[in-house]
């Protein structure tokens, strides 16, 4: 079994600190997902999955418990998204088709 590494502050440089603080105010402001903070900022999901959900606890705990609530929601709201986008994507089908003839 994979064991996780533990994260210790002296090995972070203070851009990777200030990275996950934006990232973390950013979610939290804009109630946005992680693929559009990632977008946004130009990392991989990953990265501000990561960044919020392992590094941001050892900085800033209380931005930590805000950023945590926000992507808490968006699991919890993830499969209505879905299925709008589900819908949205066959009404466009069936207006082209409509068009089309």
């Amino acid at each position: 079994m994979k064991q996780k590494t533990d994260i210790s502050m002296s090995g972070w440089d203070p851009q990777g600190k200030e990275r996950c603080i934006q990232l973390a105010e950013y979610l939290i402001e804009h109630r946005t997902t992680v693929r559009a903070t990632a977008n946004i900022f130009g990392v991989s999901k990953s990265t501000v999955h990561k960044d919020i959900s392992e590094k941001l606890p050892h900085i800033n705990r209380t931005l930590y418990e805000e950023a945590h609530r926000v992507l808490a929601q968006n699991k919890a709201e993830r499969h209505i998204r879905g299925g709008q986008a589900t819908k949205a994507k066959y009404q466009k089908i069936r207006q082209t088709r409509a068009a089309i003839g």
